[in-house]
């Protein structure tokens, strides 16, 4: 989620459409039968003024589930979690997954904070973390009856930082498991540059508990690292229940709504089933208008995903 840059139709209603496309000779134009979530980091900037209003733009732009992230009013944008449930309920909305950080907050060295579509530097609340409240962080998700628990990020810049990731995402898998949760790891691209002769991402998919920590497989960065997510899905099955889908521009270095840049996401999505994709959620980190983002990305996944 944090970069530097910086987620249905009635069953009727989608076979009458899939039989017009056959016989209109538009076959390529799928309709899109899967529950599309959305990742509210999306809509950082704005969600806080009015977070009831920002979730019923949202439902009516065609998202059907959300995961939840960090909040400019602490806490789960300014409500206990079952108050946040509560209302994402009430708009018909589910409110599935929950981002949280591994560890303290810090930019890497030399880096800068990710700026806000007006040019300002990112303001970020002090914020929990599973380093030092885990317990808190994982009772409160199961609270807020969330299924998934998702660590958004970890230090991974050293093999002292992997091996106490690993620790930390271990601890956390066996006390959501106890609470009834689905833990996952949250990647971006940085833990599959390798540090020495070893690759962070490995390690933290061969040294966790495959049963208890699950990944939540960020397509975009994955790729922008030279990843494959097919072949990620064949040699790790069942391991991705959670993707977070957005794309990249020629440069690989911006993030734009999905389906106006240059990742093909159709080969991933027919994979969905090794992978063990239970959801996904559309993300755009700092979009300068986060409504016409999800609306053009919902318009390509109707048209273009077939799942």
């Amino acid at each position: 989620m944090m970069s530097l840059n910086r987620r249905s139709f009635l069953q009727s209603a989608g076979t009458l459409a899939l039989s017009s496309a056959i016989l209109s000779g538009k076959a390529a134009a799928y309709l899109l039968k899967h529950p599309v979530g959305v990742q509210l980091f999306t809509f950082f900037n704005v969600i806080d003024a009015d977070v009831k209003g920002t979730l019923t733009k949202i439902k009516s732009a065609g998202y059907s589930e959300l995961e939840s992230a960090f909040s400019k009013k602490g806490g789960y944008y300014g409500m206990k979690p079952k108050e946040f449930k509560v209302m994402a309920n009430d708009l018909g909305l589910v409110w599935k997954s929950h981002h949280v950080l591994g560890a303290p907050f810090k930019l890497p060295a030399g880096a800068k904070m990710p700026t806000t579509p007006d040019g300002k530097p990112m303001v970020i609340p002090k914020m929990a973390n599973l380093t030092d409240n885990m317990q808190r962080l994982v009772d409160e998700a199961a609270e807020g009856g969330v299924k998934y628990l998702v660590c958004a990020n970890i230090p991974t810049g050293t093999i002292e930082e992997v091996n106490q990731a690993i620790i930390v995402l271990n601890k956390t898998g066996e006390a959501a498991a106890k609470a009834g949760l689905t833990f996952a790891y949250h990647n971006h691209d940085m833990e599959f540059k390798p540090v020495g002769d070893k690759v962070p991402y490995d390690l933290l998919l061969s040294e966790t508990d495959p049963k208890k920590v699950k990944m939540e497989l960020d397509l975009a960065w994955a790729m922008k690292a030279g990843k494959d997510p097919v072949e990620m899905f064949k040699a790790h099955p069942s391991r991705f229940p959670l993707w977070h889908v957005k794309d990249l521009d020629a440069s690989r270095e911006n993030i734009i709504p999905v389906g106006s840049g240059t990742l093909d996401f159709k080969p991933v999505f027919a994979a969905a089933s090794i992978a063990g994709m239970k959801s996904f959620f559309v993300e755009h980190d700092m979009p300068q208008d986060p409504f016409a983002s999800i609306n053009n990305s919902m318009q390509y996944l109707k048209k273009n995903i077939n799942i």
